[in-house]
């Protein structure tokens, strides 16, 4: 299996001042106009997966102040764009796991299954306040969600929406199910609100250790170096695992460690766990070929240091020199994100065996 290529699109760029660098009008920095442009970019370019940062409270650093919620940005972008697959950023601590279920299936419906989750937690004592709740363990918080969420998928089974006109039903109600989940602060006994998805369970990704491997499709896994990454895939089971990469990449006006010193004047670029590459496009396309053969590493999830300079070099010299030597694919038209990724659709929990999954 080829490399699988994902880039995050959320804001800026990776940098806390990337907005000091930004091309576009302050005056439209996440409006929908800009959401639809980068990702036709980047699905022009060939990348397979964009995901969308988010957080319960808005980002700092001194850019927008606020934004549009990743879900909502996502369905925009599965409604504009035909090959691209989108994967917003929901954290899991404070927010209702029946909500995001159906907000997830919906985005889902519209990307004709292209749709995943990159699950996330609110550790800060700031969010907590800001919520009026008491400070939640992230942990169990983000593995109760994960797991009222998956059931709430599956509380529709695929044939429950049958359409009689002659009896006027429209659906089969033997074939909606109670989930009856207990959590430590809540109940949830559903079922959903939004029938089952295409993909009947969305791709979930999530950083490696935030919830059990069980419970994800695909790992997000970092490390200071080749080695680190590679000892860090080896310890997941999920069926897939992605390195988070941040890249700050040559352009044809500044070199990215220069690029990288300027935005640090204003702000440090603290690390987060992930590779950082700084360098020439063909370098990068060398650590990625490095990356793959290591084996372990099904995929890469890049965070360009400034989203407008360093999107433009992937686009024309990285994912294409990626393409052209066979290392990465682009997606087919009509697939799922599932599909793209070699997984199989997973059977309903409710069916009966021998039953349509």
């Amino acid at each position: 299996m080829s490399l699988v290529l994902a880039v995050e699109i959320d804001g800026e760029g990776a940098h806390p001042a990337a907005w000091r660098r930004a091309a576009h009008p302050p005056s439209e920095p996440l409006g929908p106009r800009r959401v639809r442009h980068v990702a036709e970019i980047a699905e022009r370019a060939g990348f397979t997966l964009v995901t969308l940062d988010d957080d319960l409270l808005p980002p700092g650093g001194g850019g927008a102040v606020g934004r549009i919620g990743a879900v909502e940005r996502a369905a925009f972008i599965a409604a504009s764009t035909s090959v691209l697959s989108v994967a917003p950023v929901v954290s899991t601590t404070y927010t209702e796991p029946f909500h995001v279920s159906s907000q997830l299936a919906s985005v889902d419906h519209i990307a004709a299954g292209r749709a995943g989750w990159v699950v996330a937690a609110s550790p800060r004592p700031e969010v907590a306040a800001a919520w009026g709740r008491p400070a939640a363990d992230p942990g169990q918080e983000a593995l109760d969600s994960v797991r009222v969420v998956r059931a709430l998928w599956d509380s529709w089974e695929d044939d429950a929406v049958i359409r009689d006109v002659a009896t006027g039903r429209y659906l089969d109600r033997d074939r909606l199910h109670y989930i009856d989940y207990t959590a430590a602060g809540y109940t949830v006994k559903g079922p959903a609100i939004v029938p089952r998805s295409p993909q009947g369970q969305l791709v979930v990704l999530a950083p490696h250790g935030l919830v059990p491997d069980a419970e994800v499709d695909i790992a997000l896994v970092g490390g200071a170096d080749l080695d680190a990454v590679h000892r860090a895939a080896a310890a997941t089971t999920t069926p897939r695992t992605f390195a988070e990469i941040e890249v700050a990449l040559d352009t044809a006006a500044a070199d990215g460690a220069d690029r990288v010193a300027e935005l640090d004047e204003h702000a440090p670029w603290a690390g987060g766990g992930r590779l950082r590459y700084t360098g020439s496009p063909q370098g990068l396309v060398a650590l990625l070929a490095d990356l793959d053969a290591g084996g372990g590493v099904d995929g890469v999830r890049l965070h360009p240091l400034v989203l407008d300079e360093d999107l433009a070099v992937l686009s024309q010299f990285v994912v294409p020199a990626l393409i052209n030597s066979r290392l990465a694919g682009r997606p087919v038209p009509g697939v799922s994100l599932r599909q793209t990724l070699g997984l199989p659709r997973p059977q309903n929990r409710y069916a009966l065996p021998g039953e349509p999954a």
